[in-house]
């Protein structure tokens, strides 16, 4: 497994996640364990992009349950019908906040964070995580964002959750 990342360090936003991808890929697709590999996505993640939060939430018994994560302490359990996180697991589609504060229903696990990204991973019609990025500035997430992160999505379930 590689130590660390290789990553340009004047690249765009697009360009760093094309980067990120496969090494995201390869780091998981030798590991077997389901949490070592969130963990590890999780710093990849914050280290190429220094979002202000970003982890994973697993759903056990149709309730959000704090996984790994980088950053801040964070909320260990959300219900289905509660925040950003259980709109996604509930409405199984990724949702861009660009102000948390005008959400309806944010939980504000930290007061510094500003907007944020949720997106799912569904299978067999389940949800079963998601994978919240938090950012301390308004309106740091975009389309580019929800492309490559549900992409990020799509290769954790391609690999712990084969149909």
């Amino acid at each position: 497994m590689a130590e660390s990342l290789a990553l340009t360090p004047q690249a765009t936003k697009e360009e760093r996640y094309k980067e990120l991808l496969p090494q995201i890929k390869a780091v998981i697709e030798v590991e077997e364990d389901l949490v070592a590999n969130l963990a590890n996505i999780s710093a990849m993640l914050k280290e190429a992009f220094d979002f202000f939060w970003v982890g994973f939430y697993i759903n056990k018994e149709d309730e959000l349950v704090l996984g790994p994560f980088q950053g801040p302490l964070a909320c260990t359990r959300i219900s289905f019908e509660k925040g950003v996180c259980g709109a996604v697991a509930s409405q199984q589609r990724t949702i861009v906040v660009p102000d948390v504060n005008r959400f309806p229903g944010h939980i504000a696990c930290s007061s510094a964070s500003k907007s944020e990204i949720v997106v799912p991973l569904v299978v067999g019609g389940h949800t079963k995580m998601v994978l919240d990025v938090d950012s301390d500035l308004l309106d740091d997430f975009d389309e580019t964002d929800a492309k490559y992160l549900e992409e990020v999505m799509d290769v954790v379930k391609s690999i712990h959750f084969p149909i």
